[in-house]
């Protein structure tokens, strides 16, 4: 895609407010906790489908929006198919988030690993920030970009997912709980 989802443009510079998008936690679907203006709730959902539009905060261990956790299926920890087979893919369909070694490949290619080198690159990659878990604070946003990938990490020792992160001046491939909200750029199937 050429924007973030929830963007209302493609970025026209880095700190481009009406390129940021939503902010998901990964593996739940589009119903309005997305958006950044939306109400917070401390009750985690038992459902891949909370059935409300409230951002579920976490600050307890595994750190996940929902309890019990959705992993993926043995085997399938690096894999596309893990979010774009599942209801909660909130992807347009045909689209799905990029794995772990599609991000590093992309930044790979960047000319400078900095946020100047995410706009720089074909996909103009905005500096959106994140939503904490903790709180439901909007964290670096004019300053680091946080993007998800579809790769579970961790998973025995927790809610954790690898995502995309630049930021001052580096840009590398991390691992994030998943009950944060991140930035979701999909990429055609």
């Amino acid at each position: 895609m050429d924007r973030n989802l929830g963007a209302t443009q493609a970025a026209t510079r880095s700190t481009d407010s009406e390129s940021y998008g939503d902010l998901y936690p990964l593996g739940r679907g589009s119903d309005g906790h997305q958006l950044r203006n939306s109400s917070t709730t401390t009750t985690l959902s038992s459902t891949d489908v909370p059935g409300h539009e409230d951002f579920i905060l976490n600050t307890n261990f595994p750190d996940d929006w929902r309890s019990p956790k959705n992993d993926p299926p043995a085997g399938l920890v690096d894999s596309s198919y893990y979010m774009s087979n599942f209801v909660y893919n909130p992807c347009p369909n045909g689209y799905r988030l990029p794995t772990k070694v599609e991000w590093e490949a992309e930044v790979s290619s960047w000319i400078s690993k900095n946020p100047s080198g995410a706009f720089a690159s074909p996909l103009k990659l905005p500096m959106a920030g994140y939503r904490n878990k903790d709180d439901g604070s909007f964290n670096d946003v004019g300053t680091g970009g946080f993007y998800w990938s579809s790769t579970v990490t961790s998973m025995v020792s927790g809610g954790w997912a690898n995502g995309l992160l630049f930021w001052y001046d580096s840009a590398l491939s991390n691992g994030f709980k998943r009950a944060n909200g991140l930035s979701l750029r999909c990429i055609k199937n």
